[in-house]
């Protein structure tokens, strides 16, 4: 598979995979020591700040690709797009199936995110000879996956949710001929560990005022 000929900056489709923040939905594995409830409130606060830079970046679309309802935390300018059915690995490939042209994809769990993290995939030149780009996580899944050529079938199969998942799926870009650029390693939020850490990375954000608030609540 050869890469899409090079566009201009702003080119590219940028795409949030999230879910709609409701207690036992999302961030179980904050609970505990985290109640449900407070669980979703620090999931809203990491999309809400996810969001906030994608719709800052120079991109074509900006689109989250959505299981559930939209809510208070979706800025204007921020497209709603109904999630497939499925594993995460057949909802990641109809995200990226229902693109055309560069499409880069993100997740909700990296509420650190800046616009300079994905600057390298949404340059001017950055689909240059290049298939794919890659955010892989500190856990070893990824964060981030760009493809020149939306294809469905670079996902489908890929275990998700394991150790190497980002190893099987940074393998199968390779495998189908891709020239694969590496973005920076990002920490996702799954843990009360993981939460305090990335809040210590962007204090100012909406994720790190919610931990704040959580904790000063329980202690009183």
């Amino acid at each position: 598979m050869s890469a899409a000929a090079p566009g201009p900056a702003g080119a590219t489709t940028v795409l949030v995979i999230a879910k709609e923040p409701l207690p036992g939905r999302v961030k179980t594995r904050l609970t505990p020591p985290f109640s449900p409830a407070e669980a979703a409130r620090l999931a809203e606060a990491a999309l809400a700040d996810t969001l906030h830079t994608v719709l800052a970046l120079p991109a074509a679309r900006r689109a989250v690709v959505l299981a559930g309802a939209p809510g208070p935390w979706l800025p204007r300018g921020i497209e709603v797009v109904r999630q497939g059915a499925g594993g995460l690995d057949e909802r990641l490939a109809a995200a990226f199936g229902a693109c055309t042209g560069p499409t880069l994809l993100v997740g909700m769990d990296t509420p650190q995110l800046t616009a300079a993290d994905l600057a390298p995939a949404l340059a001017p030149g950055a689909w240059d000879a290049c298939g794919a780009w890659f955010g892989p996580a500190e856990d070893g899944g990824f964060w981030a996956l760009g493809l020149a050529e939306p294809d469905p079938g670079l996902l489908r199969g890929v275990p998700m949710s394991v150790p190497e998942t980002g190893a099987v799926q940074r393998r199968r870009l390779v495998d189908a001929g891709l020239t694969v650029r590496d973005l920076p390693r990002l920490r996702d939020v799954d843990t009360a560990a993981d939460a305090a850490e990335v809040a210590a990375l962007a204090p100012d954000g909406r994720f790190a005022a919610e931990l704040a608030r959580t904790r000063r609540t329980a202690v009183r």
